[in-house]
C-alpha cells in the first residue's frame, strides 16, 4: 500500500480531538480498517469521509459506539439498496430501449 494513500491514526486523533480507543472499536466493529506498519497504526484516506461521519456522530451528536454501529449499518444497507436500484433501472432501461 503507498504511504501516501495512509493516514496515522495519531494524526487522525490529534487532528480531530479524539482518542484512539475510538478508532480502535470502529475497527472491532469492522467499520474502520486499521494497518500496521513499522509498529504504527494508519487508516487508508479513502476511509476518511466515513470516519469523519462516525467522529460527528459521536462528538458533535453524543451517539455512542453501539448506536454509530447501528447507523453505519443501515447506511451501508442503504448504499447497497441504491446501488441495486440503479443496477435494476439500467437493466430496465436496456429492456426498453431494445
Amino acid at each position: 500500500m503507498a504511504a501516501n494513500s495512509l493516514i496515522s491514526i495519531e494524526q487522525v486523533c490529534t487532528q480531530y480531538k479524539v482518542d484512539d480507543t475510538f478508532i480502535r472499536a470502529l475497527n472491532e466493529l469492522g467499520h474502520i480498517q486499521v494497518i500496521v506498519q513499522h509498529n504504527d497504526q494508519y487508516i487508508i484516506r479513502d476511509q476518511l469521509k466515513d470516519l469523519e461521519s462516525m467522529i460527528y456522530f459521536y462528538t458533535e451528536l453524543q451517539i455512542n459506539i453501539e448506536g454509530i454501529d447501528a447507523i453505519a449499518n443501515l447506511l451501508k444497507q442503504i448504499r447497497e439498496l441504491q446501488d441495486e436500484l440503479m443496477l435494476t433501472k439500467n437493466k430496465l432501461n436496456l429492456f426498453e430501449n431494445a
